[in-house]
């Protein structure tokens, strides 16, 4: 089993080449998956050899994504599913106070276990919960948007 830890992009903001990079990279993807196939580098190896690097279109999409990101000069950070997170990172995580993600903790909307006095929301059940809720808010203004388009 690999060990869980957050993969952070830099200890600071991305630099100017770093962006620089990341918006080359991001439109070679983009170009590429408009393919809707696998993205295929030449490159070369250590030696000097010539090689292709194939990444499939669900990671050339991941990577692309996390290069809209640090073109702009953003942070990214990774958290692997299996990593327990505290209530204040969790709540961080769907941008809400610390308190109301343990009134959703103790409504056992959201599975944890507790370590100590201390509880802990493994990232799995977390962006699983922020999966349904970001469905449901969608749903939920789409309904507005309809019924708001029959009153006029």
């Amino acid at each position: 089993m690999v060990p869980a830890r957050t993969l952070e992009v830099g200890t600071h903001l991305p630099t100017e080449e770093m962006s620089a990079s990341a918006r080359q990279l991001g439109a070679l993807l983009n170009d590429q998956l408009t393919l809707g196939e696998s993205v295929r580098f030449k490159s070369q190896d250590d030696r000097g050899k010539d090689m292709v690097v194939t990444i499939e279109p669900g990671l050339a999409r991941l990577l692309a994504e996390v290069m809209e990101y640090l073109k702009d000069g953003n942070g990214v950070t990774f958290v692997p599913v299996s990593k327990h997170l505290t209530t204040q990172q969790a709540a961080d995580i769907l941008n809400v106070s610390r308190p109301y993600l343990v009134k959703i903790l103790d409504a056992g909307e959201l599975p944890f276990h507790k370590i100590g006095r201390h509880r802990r929301i493994l990232a799995k059940h977390l962006f699983e919960y922020k999966r349904k809720r970001d469905v449901q808010r969608s749903g939920a203004m789409s309904d507005l948007l309809k019924n708001d388009g029959d009153l006029y």
